[in-house]
């Protein structure tokens, strides 16, 4: 089976969850609507484009590794907005405020980011897929809009490096990715994150792992007793309304991983 696999990684991320009045939460790691919503952008399909938001979402299942969860920072948000006005409908940002002037107020919010988040991303082909993973995989090396994690001001750091494995499963897939080092090393990483890339980053020496589908679809030697099943709320149900149902994920933890050491004693 095919498995595509790129890296996300940038100085801050927001992989928001549910919405609560004026606090804008993030969750650990990147779910379905932010991976498939990256995927549409490098495609060209935009947000409000329902038809093709709804066969991508249906089209391919997803998971997720995660080498490091980053460090949680919360921003004190402050913005001028209009208030809702009856038949009135603003077309950008510059409309708002130079139109809506008469009408603009100060929104509060408190925004949460994670920093220097590292993770591996793979998607695989359901029957109803709406293009093939080497045509995703084209797109993601020459997007046709804009790539950011999570939100406009969190633009990627480092190269996406997309890769088609043959796997059995996503295990065998995220063990065959070739990592490639970020930091200027000179040396190649020989399928792992560097020495170097794990010490600066401060990678620790565990790994997550989620996915959907079944607790087998990860691997099929997995000892189903460390494997839990959570509910998130990010299957995209409208873009345009932005509305989610929820989606039933598979978690896994090991707590392996090579001993994380210093550059300098490379």
């Amino acid at each position: 089976m095919q498995y595509l696999l790129f890296r996300l990684y940038g100085p801050m991320a927001s992989w928001g969850e549910i919405a609560v009045g004026e606090s804008r939460h993030t969750a650990r790691y990147p779910g379905k609507s932010a991976i498939i919503g990256l995927l549409s952008a490098a495609l060209g399909i935009k947000r409000n484009n329902e038809e093709e938001q709804l066969l991508m979402q249906e089209g391919y299942a997803i998971a997720v590794q995660v080498f490091s969860h980053g460090t949680l920072l919360r921003d004190y948000h402050t913005a001028q907005a209009p208030r809702s006005v009856r038949n009135t409908s603003y077309r950008s940002r510059r409309e708002e405020l130079v139109s809506g002037k008469a009408y603009l107020g100060t929104i509060l919010s408190s925004r949460e980011y994670r920093t220097d988040a590292l993770a591996l991303v793979s998607v695989r082909e359901l029957p109803d897929a709406p293009h093939t993973l080497q045509t995703i995989k084209s797109h993601l090396k020459k997007p046709k809009f804009h790539l950011y994690l999570g939100r406009k001001s969190c633009p990627l750091a480092a190269p996406l490096y997309p890769q088609i494995i043959e796997a059995g499963d996503y295990h065998e897939a995220f063990k065959a990715y070739e990592h490639k080092p970020m930091m200027p090393t000179g040396m190649a990483s020989d399928g792992a994150v560097s020495h170097r890339d794990r010490y600066w980053l401060q990678v620790p020496d565990e790994r997550y792992y989620y996915w959907q589908g079944e607790p087998s679809d990860f691997s099929v030697t997995l000892d189903l007793i460390r494997v839990q099943t959570r509910t998130r709320h990010d299957q995209p149900l409208s873009r345009d309304r932005w509305q989610f149902s929820p989606r039933q994920e598979h978690y896994f933890y090991d707590a392996g991983g090579e001993v994380c050491i210093s550059p300098e004693s490379e």
